[in-house]
């Protein structure tokens, strides 16, 4: 198959390299890749945040499947149009993509379908969501979100209602996140263990990958500001067999039938964020994509035919029924090298080391490019640096010797990622 993999991060190189692992052999492009596909694919460029020049370009690849890595070419419509031409497309069309694209739309879906989430509320005004906080103390804190897209920026968990006003105020009076944040939603703040479970959909048919925990803060001890993700792990055991059988059941289920009666069939990947309450697992938030650095230690582990579960999700007939891989590992462990002061102001062009991959470590570019000097840094997540093993000890072991070969002045990462799994 000629196969396209729109994107340039780690999730992207990630998904070009589980392809490049299938027994039969592909073409791969990536459209644009970053400074480490290379030797994977070959590099179409192009704005993919344009997405007519976008979808001119898949046009003229003529790719056998179309694979979209980020969020916005997505809720922008380039299934859709790809869909027209009828070439396979993994990821939803517009319509189903608003689960990510507009955090009311999700939070009312799931009201309407009785899906186990926060109590919430909706804002578009800030006086009245003033009022709402002053009368309606919770001490459990909240968390104020904008409704449209916002690159992994537009969450705000508070301990108090003077933060909520805050960052309220910002979203919905000085405009921070521009339309994003035109609308909010204010939600009851979960307490429990969070837990990423991702689903392979085909419209209707479902099938579990493995769980993952991943790592928002910059700083060690889950301290400092949100990121994009500064580490992962797979797989995650607290969402047990029984507890992915209820989401199954509870969430995913009954999200398929929504959309799918709604003409909107959820063909592509849907990533489940959940928080483990004592009252069960409940929907923090979806994504219409695979998770970044999710995918990172999902792939390697998880075993079956990969550009087959990617075609058959995006024509409508996945049959749930993994297919064993032989020596795939059983764990991975991801930790992100950043840029120092991400998510911050940070320096790029820092000089990278080309460092050969091992049986039990692999190294998936972020933000990399290459240039007449060499490889280069051109991004805030710079390299991942991802260990194998059949435990979680073992994979994290191998994860921090890889990241002592790649570091190099100008780079950081968490020193505790998976300690104590």
């Amino acid at each position: 198959m000629k196969i396209a993999v729109v994107g340039s991060g780690g999730r992207e190189h990630c998904i070009l390299w589980r392809l490049a692992r299938d027994e039969e052999q592909h073409s791969l492009f990536a459209v644009p890749g970053n400074g480490g596909t290379g030797g994977l694919a070959q590099s179409v460029d192009v704005d993919i945040g344009n997405v007519s020049a976008l979808h001119d370009t898949l046009r003229s690849v003529g790719a056998d499947l179309v694979v979209i890595g980020p969020e916005a070419p997505l809720a922008d419509g380039i299934a859709d149009r790809l869909q027209r031409d009828g070439i396979p497309c993994f990821g939803p069309v517009a319509a189903a993509a608003q689960l990510e694209a507009s955090k009311v739309f999700a939070k009312l879906l799931m009201r309407e379908q009785a899906i186990p989430t926060a109590e919430f509320e909706i804002f578009d005004d800030f006086a009245l969501l003033e009022r709402f906080v002053r009368s309606a103390p919770y001490d459990n804190g909240w968390v104020v979100k904008a409704d449209g897209l916002a690159a992994g920026k537009g969450a705000f968990v508070c301990t108090s209602p003077a933060e909520v006003l805050v960052h309220a105020r910002g979203l919905l009076v000085e405009g921070a996140l521009g339309t994003a944040g035109s609308k909010v939603v204010l939600e009851r703040r979960l307490t429990g263990r969070e837990v990423s479970a991702l689903f392979w959909c085909d419209g209707e048919r479902f099938e579990a990958l493995p769980p993952a925990q991943d790592y928002k803060r910059a700083e060690d001890g889950d301290g400092g500001p949100n990121t994009g993700g500064m580490g992962a792990y797979c797989p995650a055991a607290h969402l047990t067999d029984s507890l992915r059988e209820d989401v199954a059941a509870r969430i995913v289920g009954p999200v398929l039938r929504a959309l799918a009666d709604r003409g909107a069939p959820y063909r592509g990947v849907l990533y489940v964020g959940l928080m483990l309450t004592p009252d069960g697992p409940q929907v923090i938030e979806f994504n219409c994509r695979f998770g970044d650095p999710e995918t990172q230690v999902i792939l390697p582990v998880w075993r079956g035919n990969m550009a087959g579960h990617l075609l058959a999700c995006s024509q409508g007939r996945l049959q749930p029924v993994a297919q064993a891989r032989s020596g795939a590992p059983q764990a991975g462990v991801c930790v992100v090298l950043a840029a120092e002061g991400y998510p911050g102001a940070y320096e790029k062009g820092i000089g990278l080391k080309d460092v050969p991959d091992s049986d039990d470590a692999v190294t998936f570019h972020a933000g990399t490019r290459r240039s007449a000097s060499g490889l280069v840094s051109s991004g805030g997540r710079v390299l991942n640096a991802v260990g194998l093993g059949s435990t979680i000890l073992e994979a994290r072991t191998h994860a921090y010797a890889h990241v002592e070969r790649l570091r190099v002045t100008g780079l950081r990462c968490r020193s505790d990622i998976a300690l104590g799994v």
